[in-house]
Parts: C-alpha cells; sequence; structure tokens
C-alpha cells in the first residue's frame, strides 16, 4: 500500500512565484528518487479556527498563505530510501534551493494509508 509525506506552511504571500519555482525543483527531485505523484497546493479558503487550524498551526501571519503539499510514494521502503537520496541530492542544498518561507514552523509527517480508492 502507498505511503504519504504531508507538509503544511506559511509562506509570505509576496514569495509566491519564489514558492513555484522552489515546488517545481523539488517535485523533480522527489519524482526522481521514487515519489509516485507530489502535489503543492496555494491556501485558498483556509479560515483561522477557534481551536485549532492550518493558519494556527504555522503561526501563520497576515502577510502569509498557508500552503498544503503531499508527496505519494509507493510504500515506506521506497519513502525512507527516497528521504536519503533526496536529502543528499545537491539540488536541495539550500544554496541552490532555498526556502521562501520559515522552515521552523514547516509541520510535516508520514502517514501509512489505511484507504484508498
Amino acid at each position: 500500500m502507498t505511503y504519504i509525506d504531508g507538509f503544511v506552511a506559511a509562506v509570505p504571500t509576496a514569495n509566491k512565484d519564489k514558492y513555484i519555482a522552489h515546488s517545481k525543483l523539488s517535485i523533480a527531485v522527489f519524482k526522481d528518487h521514487g515519489a509516485l505523484k507530489v502535489i503543492e497546493a496555494w491556501g485558498e479558503n483556509v479560515p483561522d479556527g477557534e481551536v485549532t487550524s492550518f493558519p494556527r498551526a504555522v503561526q501563520c501571519k497576515s502577510n502569509e498563505t498557508v500552503v498544503f503539499s503531499t508527496v505519494i510514494w509507493p510504500s515506506k521502503a521506497a519513502r525512507d530510501a527516497g528521504w536519503e537520496a533526496i536529502m543528499a541530492d545537491e539540488r536541495m542544498d539550500p544554496n541552490n534551493n532555498p526556502m521562501p518561507f520559515d522552515g521552523k514552523r514547516l509541520i510535516f509527517g508520514g502517514f501509512d494509508v489505511i484507504a484508498e480508492e
């Protein structure tokens, strides 16, 4: 069964074009190292919650937009091997592909798929 990595971040709205460029390069790297599919989504309807929400989770400021990303892998083993290769790939070096957002507020996690259609 497939394995999924999920990411949520707050990106300065003014950096949207930089984020798209960063994403395009990152997608190529992920796919080169085994990812089946990568989705990058720019927040369009992401309300603040009263108790919790995407904006609260990443401490989104008024001049930022929440982004949501997923990487689909064929298996957890493929994901683990892929991540090792990605971290060693010079294209992901911050000097070559700088993150146009505060990585300290990035939330991420890996998930076993329990249902899929």
